[in-house]
């Protein structure tokens, strides 16, 4: 063999998370209960608001605030509560 070097690349998972909403106060809770529980459980994250609408609509939701973990939805039309956010954070990092 020429080559007998292995190489090990370390990734990081990073969890995807989409808050999808126009800003109202509904939508700023979301985003704080989401993140407040990333932080709480140490969860490594990437949490982005989705504010326009036709990007909105382009991801499947119909009514906001909405969540979005690793591309699937888990809620829409409410604020979630911390013990439904938590439940989801730890199903998607299992």
């Amino acid at each position: 063999m020429l080559f007998e070097t292995e190489i090990y690349i370390e990734m990081e998972v990073i969890m995807l998370i989409e808050i999808l909403g126009t800003g109202c106060p509904k939508c700023k809770k979301t985003y704080q209960v989401v993140a407040e529980q990333v932080e709480k459980l140490g969860i490594k994250a990437e949490i982005n608001r989705i504010g326009d609408a036709t990007d909105i609509a382009a991801k499947g939701i119909t009514t906001t605030p909405a969540v979005k973990m690793n591309r699937k939805i888990k809620i829409e039309g409410k604020v979630p509560n911390q013990e439904q956010v938590a439940e989801w954070l730890k199903q998607e990092t299992l």
